[in-house]
């Protein structure tokens, strides 16, 4: 194995979007970030569910987390069968089966709101996650391929950024149907309606997908995995830099999802008290958006979702924005490391319970998160030549730990408090920073590692 000189002798070829062969595929690349949106906005929805469970069923904190973890089962169980669907089937047949498996879960919204038991929605929420595992599993590591594979981590966070648009109208969508200031029982029966216009949405994307031509590409074999090299192992397993991205991944995804599931109620049961002027913030929705406790003026749950959106959410897509340019000039593994290090430090600060100050570093918390999940996916995929869609798979199923650690974490919120609760994710950045500093020796490509 030689990374070192199959990287160095492409590395002049090609550009951002332009394949070694000279052709460009930007339009194509447009077209898959167009799927980035669509599962960020389905995942911004799932994030304030939560908290509506919560009222509607009196449920406890973690038990509203079974939210996450149907959503995260869908990938673990459908994680393997995608990658093995989009080797046979190739890109296109992967993602319109994705498109059709998440417009069917959307859709199962209209009887499961008429059925009104916390199965059914589960049920949805699985179902719609498994769809968007061919997608995730497809569309990450075909971004990295549309261009010169020295761009392929800019060209994945650029894609992201599309995720990050997604985050935000998530919750707003969410939002305005989860929560009524007439009852939890009143916006339970409106809970169907955005998924079904998501559906309507969806289907036409396939349709357009059905009719285009996706070129099959695959990434740099750098490590001779489907050659007869004399001494090397066709086994992905036996790159520690592949197996470290599982496993960084499987607790970046855990701390993601946790700081995004119980955003909600920390801002309603930690944060001080705010003036009565907030009652006329639009960026809160108005008097809606804030509650009166003990004769003060605290902002609520409807108020919590516009935060999360027009504030948690931008500075993600901010951070997803501004990554890919800051990847274009330094290593990708040193961004990922540092990114880590500044958020397990700013959870700590949320532990410390430092009133607004620890409420900014929430916020903060956001824009550090953002080229976390690409960056990761794109440093375990190097070099795995056609192995990269089986690799991808694993790192897909890895967003299990979306699943388990966030229940976890609600344990906490219920018996510590939310403010305690964030050592969970703390402990997760740990492990992603470790990933990062660790990549050049575990990918034994000191080479790539000391570019920019």
């Amino acid at each position: 194995m030689n990374a070192k000189n199959s990287n160095s002798n492409g590395s002049n070829q090609g550009g951002l979007f332009k394949g070694t062969d000279g052709r460009s595929h930007l339009g194509i690349f447009g077209l898959v970030s167009s799927l980035f949106f669509l599962w960020a906005l389905c995942n911004g929805m799932i994030d304030v569910m939560d908290k509506h469970f919560q009222d509607f069923l009196h449920l406890t904190k973690a038990q509203s987390a079974w939210v996450q973890f149907s959503h995260y089962l869908g990938y673990f169980l459908m994680a393997l069968p995608a990658g093995w669907l989009a080797r046979k089937l190739g890109y296109k047949g992967g993602i319109l089966s994705g498109l059709a498996m998440v417009a069917l879960g959307c859709l199962w919204f209209i009887p499961a709101t008429q059925i009104s038991t916390f199965w059914a929605f589960l049920l949805g929420v699985c179902v719609i996650s498994m769809g968007l595992t061919f997608l995730e599993t497809i569309a990450n590591p075909y971004t990295t391929v549309l261009g010169a594979p020295q761009f392929a981590a800019v060209r994945i966070n650029i894609a992201q950024s599309f995720n990050g648009v997604g985050w935000i109208l998530g919750p707003i969508l969410g939002g305005m149907f989860f929560y009524s200031s007439q009852g939890a029982e009143a916006a339970h029966q409106q809970l169907w309606i955005p998924y079904a216009g998501i559906a309507g949405g969806v289907l036409l994307l396939a349709m357009i997908f059905l009719f285009v031509r996706l070129p099959e590409i695959q990434t740099p074999d750098d490590y001779h995995l489907t050659d007869s090299t004399p001494g090397t192992s066709k086994s992905i397993w036996s790159h520690p830099h592949f197996v470290m991205a599982v496993v960084a991944q499987f607790f970046y995804v855990a701390a993601q999802a946790g700081i995004f599931s119980f955003f909600i109620n920390y801002i309603v049961s930690e944060i001080p008290a705010v003036g009565e002027g907030f009652r006329n913030c639009f960026w809160l929705g108005g008097e809606s958006g804030v509650q009166s406790r003990d004769g003060n003026w605290f902002i609520g749950e409807q108020g919590a979702t516009k935060l999360l959106a027009y504030f948690g959410f931008t500075l993600f897509l901010l951070g997803r924005a501004t990554g890919a340019g800051i990847l274009g000039k330094f290593a990708a593994h040193r961004v990922l490391g540092g990114y880590a290090i500044v958020n397990a430090l700013l959870m700590a600060v949320i532990v410390g319970k430092l009133g607004w100050i620890s409420v900014v570093a929430l916020f903060l918390s956001f824009f550090f998160m953002s080229v976390m999940f690409p960056t990761i996916f794109a440093l375990g995929i190097y070099g795995l030549g056609e192995k990269s869609k089986l690799a991808s798979s694993f790192i897909v199923m890895a967003i299990m730990g979306g699943a388990l650690l966030p229940k976890l974490m609600g344990w906490l919120g219920d018996v510590r408090g939310m403010s305690t609760a964030f050592l969970v994710p703390l402990g997760c950045f740990a492990v992603v920073a470790v990933y990062g500093f660790t990549w050049p020796k575990l990918s034994a490509n000191w080479d790539l590692a000391t570019k920019r």
